[in-house]
């Protein structure tokens, strides 16, 4: 692991996205709770916010944090799935690992949900739109 011990502690901030793509019957299947697996929302809400709290034991040689908040918020669109994730802590690395795994493994959720209803759905985007605290603040342009 990378040696963060000279970094100052700071509020840490960070916002992921993720894009499920499938036809517009399934994303009403979705909306409406009755997929065949059940309520694919709350399940991957769920699965995100516990994906982001073991980042560490996934992702090869990222630091384990003591994560202050995390969220999960989706939407369901015409033809997709929207997810936003947002993690944060205060520490001396930043939680953009957390937040990215929380967005991919909820949409991998939303994947499993639906895959018997439509083979077709695609996971289309897996994006860090932000992060802040440390020394450099970043956020992607709209």
């Amino acid at each position: 692991m990378v040696d963060v011990g000279a970094k100052d502690v700071t509020d840490r901030r960070a916002v992921a996205r993720a894009v499920v793509r499938m036809s517009a019957e399934t994303a009403a299947a979705v909306r409406r709770g009755d997929a065949p697996k059940g309520d694919v929302i709350g399940t991957a809400r769920i699965a995100g916010v516990q994906a982001a709290k073991r980042t560490a034991e996934l992702i090869p040689l990222c630091h384990p944090l003591p994560l202050s908040f995390v969220d999960v918020r989706i939407e369901v669109l015409e033809d997709r799935v929207e997810i936003e994730t947002e993690a944060r802590t205060t520490g001396q690395t930043g939680v953009e690992m957390e937040a990215l795994t929380a967005a991919s493994v909820a949409a991998l959720t939303v994947y499993d949900m639906v895959k018997g209803i439509e083979r077709g759905v695609e996971i289309a985007e897996v994006m860090l739109l932000e992060k802040t605290g440390g020394r450099h603040d970043w956020r992607r342009d709209a």
